[in-house]
């Protein structure tokens, strides 16, 4: 009880102290769009890396980010830590990117302010107007931002059981639109369980595989392959 009340008042006490920075970038009267989304990214990584330093866990990556940029990643979703792990795996790269999130994140009495000021872009799946609203919004700021990536979490929502959930349309619709070559990303084993047990005494390891570009036409089966063989491998 108290090993998980701290790690989330750690968590939310540090997450507060960001969102203050987030918004001297968000707010900024005179900077561009370019280098507030770098400022932003490079912030977010260093909560992240500074989480996963309380929680003794270590990332592994298995594979290379590509060096290009305009890639959309997409990762299986499991638990709270899966940002902060891919987080972690883009700072090797200083990755400048956004995290697509569902709307119900921004509105989060937690949550919400930490989306909002970090750079993320919101999508609300129940309004038609809010969709068109959100490719919008994608479209521009690639425009705009040429060292950007997106990152999304395909099944749409976290997946307690084994294997991938049904992609939704969102991860395909984007890359098509925007001609953007896709990354798949695996966090490999149960990360709830991961999260749960943290921190840790003895440094944790969690195993993260990087795969070869796909493209949107065949997303689905191309992930669910990829993912097949990073489980044969954490076996």
């Amino acid at each position: 009880m108290l090993k998980n009340l701290g790690k989330y008042m750690f968590m939310i006490e540090l997450g507060a102290n960001y969102i203050n920075r987030f918004k001297k970038t968000f707010f900024h009267p005179f900077i561009t769009l370019k280098p507030a989304y770098q400022e932003l990214s490079l912030q977010r990584q260093n909560y992240s890396n500074q989480v996963l330093e309380f929680l003794n866990i270590e990332v592994e990556i298995f594979g290379k980010l590509p060096d290009e940029n305009r890639i959309l990643y997409v990762i299986n979703h499991r638990s709270l830590l899966d940002i902060i792990v891919i987080e972690n795996v883009l700072f090797t790269k200083h990755k400048n990117g956004t995290w697509i999130a569902k709307q119900e994140l921004f509105d989060s009495l937690i949550y919400g302010k930490f989306f909002k000021y970090s750079g993320c872009i919101s999508v609300d799946l129940e309004n038609k107007r809010g969709l068109l609203t959100f490719f919008k919004t994608i479209k521009k700021t690639l425009f705009q931002v040429d060292d950007m990536n997106i990152y999304i979490f395909p099944e749409g929502e976290r997946h307690k059981g084994n294997g991938i959930q049904s992609f939704q349309s969102g991860a395909q619709k984007i890359a098509k639109a925007n001609k953007l070559k896709i990354v798949p990303i695996v966090i490999c084993g149960k990360m709830e369980e991961v999260f749960k047990n943290a921190p840790y005494t003895q440094t944790k390891k969690v195993k993260v595989h990087i795969g070869d570009t796909i493209t949107y036409d065949n997303l689905e089966d191309d992930y669910k392959t990829f993912y097949k063989s990073t489980e044969e491998r954490y076996k």
